[in-house]
Order: structure tokens, then C-alpha cells, then sequence
């Protein structure tokens, strides 16, 4: 059976190494869809309960995290990818050093 589009972003994501990260447009383009980074931030937002794709590892191609500074989910991405290894200065992470180069 056919994975599915949100299945495909999912196996994606789950591939960038920990200290890496990609933007939803690489993602989309990774998983045959595309222009779909609308579609790859919404699939990350329906991962199901007690999923492992570390979606945290995931932001805007300029860098920044797409979070609303003042959330917490904002605060979640940023700690889970500072753990990582992953600068992350003003909401805003190196896509030249720290971006995934499959």
C-alpha cells in the first residue's frame, strides 16, 4: 500500500539527524510534493499521540521558527533543539550550519 502524503513527510522528517534541520519547503520537496510546505507544517501539527518524528527539527527556510515567540511550543522547539546541539539565536537557528544536506 501507498504511504500516504502525511506518512511520506512523517519518514522525511524522522531521517534528519539529530543537529540538523530542514525547512518545510525541503521537506516537501524530499517527500515528492513540491511546493507543499503549507502542507508539510500542517502534517507535523496532525502527528498522532505518542508519535517519535522529531518534528521539532523542522523550521522556515529564512531560519526562524514559526512558533509565535511568546508560546510555548515555541519554547518547547527551541529547547528540544538547543539539547540537539543546535544554536538557536533571537528565534533563529544557521540554516547555513545546521541545515540537513542528505
Amino acid at each position: 500500500m501507498e504511504p500516504t502524503k502525511e506518512q511520506k513527510i512523517w519518514q522525511v522528517v524522522h531521517a534528519i539527524p539529530p543537529g540538523s534541520v530542514a525547512s518545510y519547503g525541503q521537506v516537501a520537496d524530499m517527500a515528492g510534493l513540491g511546493r507543499q510546505a503549507r502542507f508539510v507544517g500542517r502534517a507535523l501539527g496532525r502527528l498522532p499521540d505518542g508519535h517519535d518524528v522529531p518534528w521539532f527539527r523542522v523550521i522556515r527556510s529564512s531560519g526562524e521558527i514559526a512558533f509565535p515567540k511568546d508560546s510555548e511550543m515555541f519554547r518547547v522547539q527551541v529547547e528540544r533543539l538547543e539539547t540537539e546541539g543546535v544554536a538557536v539565536v533571537n528565534g533563529r537557528v544557521s540554516m547555513r550550519r545546521y541545515q540537513w544536506q542528505p
